[in-house]
């Protein structure tokens, strides 16, 4: 309605409420005036009102409860609609709205019960079908949700929030190339919707075009500043990218997204600022891999001079207590003790300023219960064999789940190289393929026997303590054993998460920690093929078995490593990847982990990456005959270049004085 129409609107009914103060249709008229205001409490309060004259009028019940919906009272609105609807029980307006108001409450088995009414009622309802593809989307019945879409599309082909959502529900469905073609349209309809710039930027960072969904989030943001949705997004996608500074400041943009909430304490937020004997409130966040990662950052916090609190997961708390920094333990939703500060867990890199080269890694940091270290120990010790722990599953409610868990029957090569004995870690969802694959796989099951008493991972971590290698998909069970100091490969997707970083086979967090990626995407051929490959090496070098003697320092051992992975990052090179995992085979051998392997790795692949830019720029110089200063100042440069990284060589090998490594190859 337009604003004259609306005031003309008002008038009347004014008019009408002056000769009859209780006229119940100027009072919903009012009602329906405030409504298109904004003004929803005056709206609610007409309509109660009119339904004091006339109790049996459902469109002023449905009027009332949409008044309260539009408010975010969505309990007292579908009391409404139900009024109404118990009045005039074909009003398939009042269906769907009070489908909205449940969906609100979490009640969606429910809304969508009243969206398929609505249909029943009016089958060319495009809000119905677009709003009964919502809560299947939400329901994660996904093939559902799209038919739904599709319908109200079908319906109605202009509605940019329909494509936008058909578009979320295909990304869930891993089909990202429709997902981004839907969003697309939604943003050709209404190129000011901010939030289909952003979904459209969720799927193409899921498809690995990170530069792509950068400029769609920033664009999400210059249409709306305050999108916290749109800047924690990029913020990951920041993070993945290795921009450490920029990812940790806007990843605080996540407490102000609908599915965070930090807690309301009246204390301030710490800033790093020296606690000088003040208590700090430190609390758990997301799961319990993202604890187990993070509390390595708690004995910095405990030299800045105070008193650590930390509110965990109870079940964590056996594990924790072994942990440095903590001064005293609390139950996550429980009663608090005072503090004065207080700071979420996965904040503590943006408050330290942590960067790759000042990531704590004081492994291990985590400890094993030494009495079951002892039980587990003299039970396993009984088994001659190279021992592996494996875990496959992730939690299947977790969308990201399905590009992370890996069939189990992937594992089924490495329990057929000799001398090795698998051990399932795998709890919950995932075991029942044990059973499946009984005839196929040779596999000690030890999961039913773990963390039955005590707290979580507290046999886990004992068991792992007694294993050679774990191999897993990206789980918690990847963090234990790297904070134990475990040796761990993790098999990660094309696009993994922010954690692991992208191009790398190891991990700044953990020492011990291997990486093998994905090649192509949604197959694990290639990588399980690597490591079925890297595992006989393993299982050969821990034997003593035949290999070809060289001396090399620790310092050339790193700068080929790193020059070979710049090699096999441009593309296929069978030759140079074999030659680099027997490397990295023999630097897990020789080098005991430590955090400044992963630092000298990185400032030796940003040296080859100025080395192979500087090069590249001279053989363009060359080709074109521009032999003149520029290309003098370019020859200069790859000398300086090539002197630091010899400089670098030599650093290591100072640092690693004792260490020399003398098998490489087979």
């Amino acid at each position: 309605m337009a604003e004259d129409e609306l005031a003309r609107a008002e008038r009347l009914c004014r008019q009408r409420l002056r000769e009859n103060p209780r006229d119940p249709e100027a009072l919903c008229g009012l009602g329906a005036v405030h409504q298109a205001h904004g003004r929803y409490d005056a709206a609610a309060e007409s309509y109660r009102q009119a339904l004091q004259e006339t109790p049996n009028d459902p469109a002023a019940h449905r009027g009332l409860g949409n008044a309260c919906y539009l408010a975010g009272r969505h309990a007292e609105a579908a009391q409404s609609y139900q009024r109404g609807l118990r009045l005039r029980p074909d009003d398939a307006d009042a269906h769907n709205n009070l489908g909205a108001a449940l969906a609100d409450l979490g009640r969606l088995d429910e809304a969508v019960a009243c969206y398929r009414e609505a249909l029943r009622l009016r089958p060319a309802f495009a809000n119905a079908h677009y709003n009964l593809g919502n809560a299947l989307r939400l329901l994660n019945r996904l093939e559902e949700s799209v038919a739904s879409y599709r319908e109200a599309l079908r319906l109605r082909p202009d509605f940019a929030e329909g494509f936008t959502n058909l578009g979320n529900a295909l990304r869930l469905q891993g089909r990202l190339l429709e997902a981004a073609a839907c969003h697309r349209k939604a943003v050709q309809l209404a190129p000011e919707f901010a939030l289909a710039r952003n979904n459209l930027g969720l799927a193409l960072a899921d498809s690995g075009r990170f530069t792509e969904a950068l400029a769609c989030y920033a664009e999400a943001i210059r249409l709306d500043p305050n999108f916290a949705e749109a800047h924690r997004n990029r913020s990951l996608v920041r993070l993945v990218l290795g921009d450490l500074e920029g990812g940790w400041s806007e990843y605080e943009w996540r407490w102000r997204c609908a599915d965070f909430s930090i807690p309301r304490l009246r204390q301030p937020l710490w800033d790093g600022a020296p606690l000088n004997g003040r208590t700090i409130l430190l609390y758990t966040e997301q799961g319990l891999g993202d604890t187990l990662l993070f509390v390595r950052f708690l004995p910095r916090v405990k030299e800045r001079g105070g008193n650590v609190v930390l509110a965990a997961p109870e079940s964590l708390h056996p594990l924790l207590a072994r942990c440095a920094g903590i001064d005293r333990l609390v139950a996550r939703n429980g009663a608090l003790p005072d503090f004065d500060v207080h700071c979420p867990l996965l904040s503590l890199p943006h408050v330290l300023g942590t960067t790759f080269a000042t990531v704590p890694a004081p492994i291990p940091y985590l400890h094993a219960d030494p009495e079951r270290v002892e039980r587990w120990g003299r039970e396993l010790a009984a088994i001659p064999a190279f021992k592996v722990g494996i875990t496959w599953q992730g939690n299947p409610a977790i969308v990201y789940d399905r590009e992370r868990s890996i069939p189990l029957a992937r594992f089924a090569p490495l329990s057929r190289v000799e001398g090795v004995a698998l051990f399932s870690l795998q709890k919950g969802p995932g075991t029942e393929q044990l059973s499946e694959l009984s005839g196929e796989l040779a596999i000690a099951d030890l999961a039913e026997r773990l963390d039955r008493s005590g707290g979580a991972f507290e046999d886990t971590a004992a068991v792992l303590r007694h294993l050679d290698l774990v191999i897993t998909c990206d789980t918690a069970l990847a963090h234990l054993a790297g904070a134990l100091g475990v040796a761990v490969w993790i098999a990660l997707p094309t696009v993994p998460d922010w954690r692991w970083f992208l191009g790398r086979d190891d991990s700044p967090w953990y020492p011990s920690v291997r990486l093998f990626r994905q090649t192509r995407e949604k197959s694990w051929d290639e990588p399980f093929q690597r490591i079925t490959e890297a595992l006989r090496k393993a299982v050969a070098a821990a034997r003593g078995g035949r290999s070809i003697a060289v001396e090399i320092t620790p310092g050339a051992l790193l700068d080929r490593i790193a020059r070979l992975e710049r090699e096999t990052a441009r593309g296929p090179a069978p030759e140079a990847r074999a030659e680099l995992d027997d490397l990295r085979a023999a630097r897990d051998r020789a080098l005991r982990p430590r955090a400044e392997l992963t630092a000298w790795a990185d400032s030796l692949r940003a040296i080859h990456a100025a080395i192979d830019q500087t090069r590249e720029t001279l053989r363009q110089c060359d080709q074109s005959g521009d032999h003149g200063a520029h290309f003098v100042t370019l020859a200069r440069s790859l000398i300086r270049e090539l002197d630091l990284r010899d400089r670098l060589r030599s650093q290591i090998d100072e640092g690693l004085a004792r260490d020399r490594t003398r098998a490489i190859g087979t």
